[in-house]
């Protein structure tokens, strides 16, 4: 069979700095045909001039420069809308994928024709700093406080997480998604909702895949380096607007996939969280109250999107909820 037709979709804002490292290493993946699309939200930086002479042997490149900043998701729906490639490999500017990285990632969704797979995940690690290289992700799990976290995150590699399974979802930063599971799970024409942003886009995508029958599958082999910028230990040094989002697209994802199957596990855990960012909020981050403006004003919108995603469901309750209670699953 032909290798298939991969399209690297990227979102930059003010990433000049990474873009040097990001295109040697798809220079160096060893895939093809390739097609390379990077869509510019409003940088002010250098990004521009650099993409401007950019160019991936053996591989088609595009840039798209838009004058306003639509977020990940926003940048992200763009790319895809601009490809008809059957597969789509979401890519963070500082994320840096291995040479093999694709191909793992192709052969474990070939491997499981039985699968409905809708997206496939590698093993991300963070930039060497020290002796024992630290994991990143491996792959997405619910917590019952309604918090989506990247398996092995901050820990070090001393190879957990070592064989191929089921996980709830995928990280955006370095994720391979099935185009057809992409349209599926689609609302409004919307790949990533658009009113997310930036911030947990990529943990709702994946509820909505599940909750269409998509499973997401994790491949060890498939490696890449993550440089990430956004961690929870840096809320207090970061921006106020992505601080904003983080906060608003936490309840969005909630309401939007809350059900009565998840409620009984999530209620306790969730309402003291949410005490606890409401006080934060009020001590020492302002900059965040707005949010709960934005909700109230939103409210219908939110309540007919719920509505409009709940209808599409195909799987039970119960089968997602379970994913509250567990890390990954066998394949």
């Amino acid at each position: 069979m032909a290798n298939p037709l991969v399209a690297v979709c990227t979102v930059t804002h003010n990433a000049a700095a990474d873009l040097p490292a990001y295109l040697e290493a798809l220079e160096r993946l060893s895939h093809r045909p390739l097609e390379v699309i990077v869509v510019d939200c409003a940088s002010s930086d250098p990004t521009r001039e650099t993409l401007a002479g950019a160019s991936i042997r053996g591989a088609s490149f595009r840039r798209i420069e838009l004058e306003d900043n639509v977020g990940f998701a926003g940048g992200m729906n763009r790319a895809i809308a601009a490809t008809s490639a059957p597969f789509v490999l979401s890519l963070n500017a500082d994320a840096l994928p291995e040479t093999d990285f694709v191909e793992r990632l192709l052969e474990r969704f070939r491997s499981h024709p039985e699968t409905r797979i809708g997206a496939v995940t590698g093993r991300l690690l963070r930039p060497p700093e020290g002796e024992k290289p630290i994991l990143d992700a491996a792959g997405m799990r619910l917590v019952a406080n309604w918090r989506h976290l990247d398996r092995g995150s901050d820990e070090r590699d001393v190879g957990q997480y070592s064989r191929p399974e089921r996980v709830f979802g995928a990280t955006g930063a370095a994720s391979l998604f099935y185009r057809p599971a992409l349209e599926d799970a689609a609302v409004d024409g919307e790949f990533f909702l658009e009113e997310f942003h930036s911030f947990r886009e990529d943990a709702e995508l994946c509820f909505r895949l599940r909750e269409r029958g998509w499973e997401v599958v994790y491949e060890p082999l498939a490696r890449a380096s993550h440089r990430r910028h956004n961690l929870p230990r840096r809320r207090r040094s970061m921006p106020g607007h992505v601080n904003y989002h983080s906060l608003k697209n936490r309840f969005l994802l909630r309401a939007y996939h809350e059900t009565w199957a998840s409620f009984p596990v999530t209620f306790l855990p969730s309402l003291f969280r949410d005490l606890g960012a409401i006080a934060y909020v009020l001590a020492r981050e302002r900059s965040s109250l707005p949010v709960f403006g934005w909700l109230w004003r939103n409210r219908d919108h939110i309540v007919r999107r719920r509505r409009r995603i709940q209808s599409r469901r195909t799987v039970s309750r119960r089968q997602l909820a379970g994913w509250f209670l567990r890390s990954g699953r066998p394949l």
